[in-house]
């Protein structure tokens, strides 16, 4: 088995989770970060050996195997760029970039130069995620009819609670369906094997202004503020969406993405509806896949590898009873696309590339011009 070399650039939380799950991996040595502007304070709060404020001084001097990158949206596609450039694969935090023509640029970029590369859709590899795919994929659920669902957080409940993902210059146009609305159609679409051909949505922002902190406040970190340390800023970005699907078999789906839903930390749930039976998974009890029948028993299939399809079976850590989440998931991903790394194998398997980031661009293009147009907009390939 081959040993990495590993750089991440942007150590807040999800770097964070970045770098455990990296070290999980057991053949990845994660030997750089870059964040400005204290690499070295990110560095030793990690344990990870150097650290550095300009991103291209460590790829540069490093010359690592891979880069993950997980700053704010707007500087994903510079960064993706110069990684690739040199020659280094890269793991880029969704979404991908924040336009379709950036995300076509770098589809083309990583064609050129033969370069593996992957976007963090981690809500993928839940092993009853999984489990879904091969259920649909063997015929078990048989024909769909309909998809829904929902994403719901109370990260941004309040109007003190801020983050750089409410300025549009940094993560771009669409907030709350770019941020987590995109994890739930992706994962919605690779486990059901469907591609959704027509949008139509409605977005809402009930909090029109914010307070904006005047020092900086990490992601998830409530801390309190008082009046002299934020400024008040109008807000243009939805913390609400709905949206309803038309997909490419005929069936019909919709969703609710909601970023001020009180006691919802970080709630996805799908609702499949097959000819055969029906599905329901949800993230918050993601250890089990509920399966519903018009005739015949209702059951719950548990993440026991023992007892799932082999493909969900393959994606568990752990024998049955051992409870496996969130932090897994970035483990399993990350396992599939190191792989394909050591192998130089760019075709398109279970984790999200680049053209899975630009599938969910161009998605979020659509849904961002129903809403404002009220209309139906087709979701071009």
């Amino acid at each position: 088995m081959k040993r990495f070399k590993a750089c991440v650039i942007g150590v807040g939380f999800i770097g964070a989770a970045h770098i455990e799950a990296l070290r999980r991996l057991g053949n990845v040595d994660v030997v750089a970060v870059a964040d400005f502007p204290s690499g070295a304070a990110k560095a030793e709060a990690h344990c990870v050996p150097r650290g550095y404020n300009d991103y291209k001084e460590m790829l540069d001097t490093e010359k690592p195997d891979v880069v993950h990158i997980c700053t704010p949206n707007a500087s994903h596609y510079e960064m993706a760029m110069y990684a690739m450039e040199h020659g280094i694969a890269v793991v880029c935090e969704k979404p991908l970039t924040t336009t379709v023509e950036q995300a076509r640029e770098l589809v083309a970029c990583a064609k050129k130069y033969g370069i593996v590369n992957a976007v963090n859709f981690n809500c993928r590899w839940y092993p009853q995620v999984m489990q879904t795919r091969s259920m649909i994929e063997r015929g078990e659920v048989g024909k769909i009819y309909s998809v829904h669902g929902s994403y719901l957080q109370d990260w941004l409940f309040l109007d003190t609670d801020y983050s750089w993902r409410l300025e549009p210059e940094v993560s771009g146009e669409s907030r709350a369906f770019g941020d987590i609305g995109s994890h739930w159609i992706d994962m919605v679409e690779s486990a059901a094997g469907l591609r959704a051909t027509e949008v139509f949505a409605d977005f809402a922002t009930f909090h029109k202004t914010r307070k904006k902190p005047l020092k900086p406040v990490d992601t998830y970190s409530g801390m309190a503020l008082r009046p002299e340390d934020y400024a008040e800023v109008p807000i243009d970005t939805e913390d609400y969406c709905a949206v309803l699907f038309h997909f490419d078999n005929g069936a019909i789906g919709s969703c609710v993405i909601n970023q001020v839903f009180a006691g919802r930390k970080n709630q996805i749930t799908y609702n499949i509806s097959g000819s055969n039976c029906s599905l329901r998974w949800d993230s918050e009890d993601s250890n089990d896949l509920w399966v519903g029948r018009r005739e015949g028993y209702n059951q719950k299939i548990p993440k026991d590898p023992s007892l799932l399809d082999p493909m969900a079976a393959s994606v568990n850590g752990y024998p049955g009873g051992h409870v496996e989440g969130f932090p897994d998931t970035f483990k399993q991903n990350f396992k599939a696309i190191y792989a394909a790394i050591e192998k130089g194998d760019t075709s398109r398997g279970l984790f999200a590339t680049f053209e899975d980031g630009l599938r969910e661009m161009t998605l979020c293009d659509a849904i961002i011009r129903s809403s404002k147009e009220g209309r139906w907009v087709k979701v071009e390939e």
